[in-house]
This record gives structure tokens, sequence and C-alpha cells, in this order.
């Protein structure tokens, strides 16, 4: 059901100081920054040759990046998300096996344009996960 690791993202408290320590420091192409009100955060992604790394910060007071950050306010891994071909069958598969889709259970719009779901970090060893179809 899993295909190639999509993104890791990683929560940040300042998304300007990031983008600046990943391009200054560590020489990297990132993207322009991105809101996304639709899930709480604006995003920009780093381009790697074989994956991103997302950075996401929160949008708002009501994001669920806001709680992330108050229990850990320098940051850190937020959640992995992985390639689906069908995120309807990919979705009703987990249900069935008992695991936990947050939200309604419904595929949102992710930052690539594509549907997006998470999963509960519970049910995969306290690892957010997000699945986004291809």
């Amino acid at each position: 059901m899993l295909g190639k690791v999509n993104h890791v993202a990683i929560a940040v408290p300042d998304l300007s100081a990031a983008v600046e320590s990943y391009r200054s420091t560590l020489g990297a192409l990132v993207t322009e920054p991105q809101a996304l009100p639709e899930h709480g955060v604006t995003v920009v992604f780093v381009a790697l040759p074989n994956t991103k790394v997302e950075l996401l910060e929160p949008l708002g007071d009501a994001s669920p990046v806001s709680a992330f950050l108050e229990k850990n306010p320098a940051g850190g891994m937020h959640h992995i998300c992985y390639e689906v071909e069908d995120i309807i069958a990919a979705r009703d598969r987990l249900k069935d096996a008992g695991a936990r889709i947050l939200g309604d259970g419904n595929p949102k719009i992710g930052a690539h344009g594509k549907p997006v779901l998470f999963l509960h970090p519970k049910d995969f060893q306290g690892t957010l996960i997000e699945l986004e179809q291809v």
C-alpha cells in the first residue's frame, strides 16, 4: 500500500528563521511560503534529491501545530508523509484494520494540490502519518 516517502515535516516556531537556516547554513533550495488555512499552517518545502522536507508553522492559534509547539517550543519532527496510489482504498483498508483516521475521515487537499489524510499517532508508534495520493 505505501509508496515512497513524500516528505518529512518539521514544525517550527519561526518559519522565516527556519528558511534562512536551511538556505544559508545548509545551502538548500526552499520554496516560497504557502498558507494553507484549511490545515492551519504555512509551509515551505526544502527540495532534496530523494524527497522533501516540509517546514511548517502555525497559521493562527487554533492550528494543530500550535499545540505541538506548546509541548515542543523549539520545534521538531511533526509527521512523515507516505505516498499512496488510491487514498480512498488506503483509508478503507486502514479503517477495516482498526486504524484511526483524523478529522472526518475524508481527504482534504494538501500543499501539493493532492488528496491527503492523517492517521492517529497512537496507532503508529507515536508518529503522525500523512498519506498523499499520487
